[in-house]
């Protein structure tokens, strides 16, 4: 098993010339990384070597809840400044800040091969966003009781469905802003949903421990996965929408997995990913491009992010984020990138290595 700690806050940002200044990009900071490396000899090994990471024009005043990537040069995000930001994490540059929440913002969802976007907040709104319209929102979509912890969209995008602490699902026409249906289970409280590409599912998990799939059509409970033993934080649906993971909440290392599902006929549990010390916030799919197996990642609230071989649950690489307090939201941002939103120190560019093995290093900050 690899790690990699860095160990060094952010620092005050210092221009380094007049080039960089209008890229957006900072000063670089080299960061001390420690790595334990295992031999096939089962020896470990430490080796410390000296990376630089950039640290770019922060997206954000305060904590980030969420990150989203809108296409491979563009991520959205949102936090507790009540902001949604579209951020270029290629060059450094903030494109445009949407304002209109009036508290946190708690999700992203983005329209696939679109400028659009929507952003779910504790004030209990959602709102639709165009990157090429004014910043003021396109649609407003309001209906729950409660703080909105959940958006999927459809493949087409004609619809939204939305969920929320009150229990509640609710399925919206996007071209009219209007609800055409309304669903309601009991201790459902909603903390991530997402649509099954080309299915009319919707997936979705509970504070209840529980993972529900949703059709659509009618917007009725299609299937109850087996009860898991702590909160389902998140979930993600794989591209060709065979397989799903979720996350557990957890601490000092109960709880704390994340859970793969077939989606399929016997939609049975199929692997256990387990390594993690507090809550597991985010999980996704990685591009199959980058190892010659399947893997995953997963972040967390102990600083950590973990690539997993998806097959056999084993962990290929463990990068530690000193500083940066709960990680909060991850997302693949090209073929080689992730980035990961955290309560301390933004939203970390990460770089997905393969030599020596398969590892993750972290090349900026904003």
């Amino acid at each position: 098993m690899l790690l990699l700690g860095c160990h060094l806050k952010r620092a005050p940002h210092k221009v380094l010339c007049s080039f960089c200044a209008g890229m957006g990009k900072l000063q670089s900071k080299l960061k001390h990384s420690t790595y334990k490396y295992s031999r096939p000899d089962e020896i470990i090994e430490e080796r410390t070597q000296t990376k630089a990471c950039l640290e770019y024009s922060p997206a954000h005043v305060d904590t980030v809840s969420v990150v989203a990537a809108l296409n491979s040069d563009l991520c959205v995000s949102g936090g507790r400044d009540k902001t949604v930001v579209a951020y270029n994490w290629k060059t450094g540059n903030v494109v445009k800040r949407f304002k209109g929440h009036e508290r946190e913002i708690t999700k992203i969802a983005c329209i696939h091969k679109s400028s659009q976007f929507f952003s779910a907040s504790r004030d209990r709104m959602v709102m639709m966003w165009d990157l090429h319209d004014p910043s003021q929102p396109r649609q407003q979509f309001s209906g729950h009781a409660m703080v909105v912890t959940g958006l999927a969209v459809s493949p087409d995008s004609s619809q939204l469905c939305t969920g929320s602490r009150d229990n509640t699902l609710l399925l919206w026409d996007v071209g009219t802003g209007q609800c055409a249906e309304r669903a309601s289970v009991s201790r459902n409280l909603v903390t991530h949903m997402c649509w099954v590409p080309q299915e009319p599912y919707i997936l979705q998990t509970s504070e209840d421990k529980t993972i529900r799939l949703w059709d659509s059509r009618g917007l009725q409970v299609a299937h109850v996965f087996p009860a898991k033993q702590h909160i389902q934080t998140y979930c993600e649906v794989s591209e060709d929408g065979h397989k799903c993971i979720s996350c557990s909440n957890g601490f000092g290392g109960e709880g704390c997995e994340a859970t793969l599902w077939d989606l399929r006929q016997t939609r049975n549990r199929i692997c256990e990913y387990k390594g993690h010390f507090q809550t597991v916030a985010s999980c996704v799919f990685l591009p199959r491009a980058l190892a010659l197996m399947p893997v995953i990642a997963t972040s967390s609230h102990d600083c950590k992010v973990k690539i997993w071989n998806q097959d056999t649950g084993a962990c290929l690489f463990t990068l530690s984020l000193d500083g940066s307090g709960p990680l909060t939201s991850l997302a693949v941002g090209d073929t080689v990138s992730l980035l990961c939103a955290s309560f301390s120190r933004g939203i970390h560019l990460l770089r997905v290595e393969r030599d020596p093995g398969l590892q993750l290093r972290e090349v900026a900050a904003f």
